[in-house]
């Protein structure tokens, strides 16, 4: 039996202008695969689920490989947070490497934390902060298991990453180079990113198996990726570094992660 279109076009209609309300009033209460938000950082939901963190073969600090859950979905941006993004909320370029599109570089970890405050407050929430350790890796795998988010083969890095090989020692506008299975760019190399946890050298040993948020306590916060001064092995999906939480340098930026409400 047919239905006449005229008759259900309204109801139809209504229910579209409320779920566009929805989407700009609150973006994070829908399950959107996208969202960008008002200073243009573009994020990636990245969904609920569980993986192998860490390496057996690789340096101490990866040790042991162990199975991490993480429990809901967040987004990540997409891309480094842009030198661009960063004059928005700070007003200022810190910047050794200067281009609107390139990543912010010479940012502390306390840095980074003042400019997602400010940007919470511009917002009017509170979601924004740095990814956990544990997340990052999670997101940069992708659901893999190998050395770098696309395999082991290093002769196809240069395709997905700015290191020591073909950086020029410098960093580059985001985005230029492919992503990882879930839409993000730059997961290796370009900079360091720094995330959340403190630093700890045998965490792994005593990590809790579901969102483990690092040590309570430290004297460095952990940064991940790599970056465009760094060889092969140094922006592999694993690679653990850290830097006191006032550190500055050309080579660490980072990524922004939104939770829903």
């Amino acid at each position: 039996m047919s239905v006449s279109r005229r008759k259900i076009a309204p109801v139809t209609a209504t229910f579209c202008v409320l779920l566009c309300l929805l989407a700009t009033a609150c973006p994070t209460s829908v399950a959107q695969k996208t969202y960008t938000n008002s200073i243009g950082v573009e994020l990636v939901l990245i969904p609920a689920g569980a993986f192998l963190m860490g390496a057996d073969a690789r340096a101490a600090n990866e040790k042991p490989p162990h199975r991490v859950r993480i429990s809901r979905p967040f987004y990540l941006s997409k891309y480094e947070v842009t030198q661009e993004q960063w004059q928005a909320v700070m007003g200022n370029n810190p910047s050794e490497f200067k281009g609107k599109n390139n990543p912010v570089e010479q940012v502390s970890w306390e840095d980074a934390q003042e400019f997602i405050r400010r940007l919470n407050e511009k917002e009017g929430h509170g979601r924004y902060r740095l990814p956990t350790e544990a997340e990052w890796e999670y997101a940069a795998r992708a659901g893999t298991t190998s050395v770098w988010s696309f395999g082991d083969d290093a002769d196809q890095l240069g395709q997905y990453a700015w290191y020591l090989d073909n950086s020029a020692e410098t960093t580059h506008p985001v985005g230029q180079k492919k992503p990882n299975a879930w839409g993000l760019y730059d997961m290796h190399g370009n900079v360091f990113e720094w995330v959340q946890d403190w630093y700890g050298e045998n965490y792994y040993a005593s990590s809790p198996s579901a969102d483990p948020s690092g040590p309570s306590f430290g004297y460095s916060r952990v940064q991940r990726g790599g970056c465009w001064g760094c060889y092969p092995a140094g922006i592999r999906s694993t690679r653990r570094s850290s830097n006191p939480p006032g550190g500055r340098s050309s080579h660490v930026g980072f990524r922004l992660a939104l939770f829903p409400e």
